[in-house]
C-alpha cells in the first residue's frame, strides 16, 4: 500500500513523504476498526480505500495549496476529502462538519492519533451552521464530496465560502445535467462557476470532475433555509 499510494500521488505530481504514507495507512486501519462499529464507508478493500478515497480526495491539491488557508468541508463523513488535504497540507485550518456525533467521534481520534493540529471538529447540521455568524463567510475554501445534486450542496455550502473563496465539490460523469438545473441556485447564492477540472484517478477507469465556483458576493440572508427544504424545494 505505500508503494501504491506514492506512485499514485507522483502519477498526480504530487510530492508525498514516507511519513505522510504513513498517516494515511494508519487512518486506514482506523477507519476499517471504526467501520464495524459504525457505517463510515462501503469501500472496505485496502487498495480501493487508497485509490477511491485518499488519492480521490488529494487530487483537489493538485490545484490548491491549502496551507496557510481556512477550510471547511460540509457533511465530511468519515472525513473525506478534508483529511485527506489535511494530511498532505499539514499548515491548513479545517473544520470538518458532520450532523452525526458518533462520526465525529472517529475523526477527533483520527486526529488525535495522528497528532493532526488545528482542526475544528463541529457537531451540526450545515443548515443551523450555515446561519452562525461563528462559521458564515468564514472560509477560504469549502470543500465536499457530498453525493447530493449540485444546486442542494450549493446551498449547503456557499454560505461558508468567504467573498473570493471557493467552493470546490468533486463530482462525478453526470456533472453536465447537474450544471443546468444548480445554474440559478449558484448565482442566487453568489456564486459563479469559475473552472471544471476532468480528473482520471490513477490505477483505476474513474473519471471524476471538480467544479471550482467562486464566490463573487454575499450569500442573501435567507439562505441556507430551514432543515428539509434545501433537498425537497432546490432553488430553480
Amino acid at each position: 500500500m505505500k508503494n501504491l499510494l506514492k506512485s499514485a500521488c507522483n502519477e498526480l505530481n504530487l510530492n508525498i513523504n514516507d511519513n505522510q504514507i504513513d498517516e494515511f495507512l494508519k487512518y486506514k486501519d482506523l477507519l476499517l476498526e471504526w467501520n464495524e462499529k459504525i457505517n463510515l464507508t462501503a469501500i472496505t478493500d485496502d487498495r480501493e480505500i487508497v485509490l477511491k478515497h485518499f488519492i480521490d480526495c488529494l487530487t483537489v491539491c493538485k490545484f490548491v495549496d491549502f496551507n496557510n488557508k481556512t477550510f471547511i468541508d460540509v457533511g465530511t463523513g468519515a472525513g473525506f476529502p478534508a483529511l485527506p488535504i489535511k494530511i498532505f497540507c499539514k499548515d491548513s485550518y479545517p473544520t470538518l462538519l458532520d450532523s452525526l456525533n458518533k462520526r465525529i467521534n472517529f475523526l477527533k481520534t483520527v486526529g488525535n492519533e495522528l497528532n493532526l493540529q488545528n482542526i475544528n471538529y463541529v457537531h451540526s447540521r450545515a443548515e443551523d451552521a450555515g446561519q452562525d455568524i461563528n462559521f458564515r463567510e468564514k472560509f477560504d475554501f469549502c470543500v465536499s464530496r457530498a453525493v447530493a445534486n449540485l444546486s442542494v450542496l450549493a446551498e449547503f455550502d456557499l454560505p461558508f465560502v468567504k467573498v473570493g473563496g471557493y467552493f470546490i465539490a468533486l463530482k462525478g460523469p453526470l456533472l453536465d445535467i447537474e450544471l443546468i438545473e444548480a445554474e440559478k441556485a449558484i448565482t442566487t447564492l453568489g456564486g459563479k462557476i469559475d473552472k471544471i477540472e476532468n480528473i482520471n484517478i490513477p490505477f483505476t477507469d474513474i473519471q471524476h470532475k471538480l467544479v471550482f465556483i467562486k464566490k463573487l458576493r454575499q450569500t442573501p440572508k435567507q439562505y441556507p433555509r430551514k432543515a428539509g427544504k434545501i433537498s425537497k424545494n432546490p432553488i430553480k
